[in-house]
This record gives structure tokens, C-alpha cells and sequence, in this order.
């Protein structure tokens, strides 16, 4: 194996361990995001509120109701 083969064996590691760790990040920030621009911007709440525990959770009691 030469040295070009062994750089490019660790680079292209290197790559999926970044994907692998990048993608379900950004997807949890867009999951984040999209809940604020909901609650604030279309739901017209209070930002502060946004971010309170029990809020999510009356939310998520309205939704998963039987």
C-alpha cells in the first residue's frame, strides 16, 4: 500500500465520521429551529416561553392525547 492509498484510506474515515455526526446535528437544529419559528413567529408567544419545560410538554400532551 503506498502513502497516496493510506492518505486517502484515513481521509475518506475521516469524511463518514463527519457526516455521521453533522447531519443528525443539523437535523436536530432544524428540528429546534422550526419548533421556535412555530411557537413565536406563527403562534405569537413570548420567546421566553419558548423554552420553558412545561410548555413542550402541554404541547406534546395536546398532540400524543389519546
Amino acid at each position: 500500500m503506498t502513502e497516496e492509498e493510506k492518505v486517502e484510506k484515513k481521509k475518506g474515515s475521516s469524511r463518514k465520521i463527519l457526516r455521521r455526526l453533522l447531519i443528525p446535528l443539523l437535523l436536530l437544529i432544524a428540528l429546534i429551529g422550526g419548533m421556535l419559528v412555530g411557537y413565536v413567529v406563527v403562534g405569537g408567544r413570548d420567546i421566553g416561553s419558548a423554552f420553558d419545560y412545561q410548555t413542550w410538554k402541554h404541547i406534546f400532551d395536546l398532540v400524543f392525547a389519546p
